[in-house]
């Protein structure tokens, strides 16, 4: 039985997942789109944002077990 495909922003890397957030970003600054596609791309950005976001806490998660696993170093909020 072949792999079970996931959806294309369910397996897609951090990486390219923004490539396209920032694409589907510039076509609707443009202005050329019309309402319908303005909406699909807005739904799109959305979703990559999610997936974005989740990768991202995914990526904090493990770094957080990595430094508990070391005592000597602590983990501390990042100030702007």
């Amino acid at each position: 039985m072949p792999a079970k495909k996931s959806k294309k922003t369910g397996n897609m890397d951090f990486e390219k997942a923004m490539e396209e957030l920032e694409s589907l970003v510039d076509k609707m600054e443009s202005g050329d789109l019309s309402l319908e596609d303005s909406l699909k791309h807005f739904e799109q950005g959305v979703k990559l944002t999610r997936q974005c976001q989740i990768a991202l806490k995914d990526a904090e998660q493990k770094v957080s077990i990595l430094l508990s696993e070391d005592n000597k170093i602590k983990l501390t909020d990042f100030d702007n």
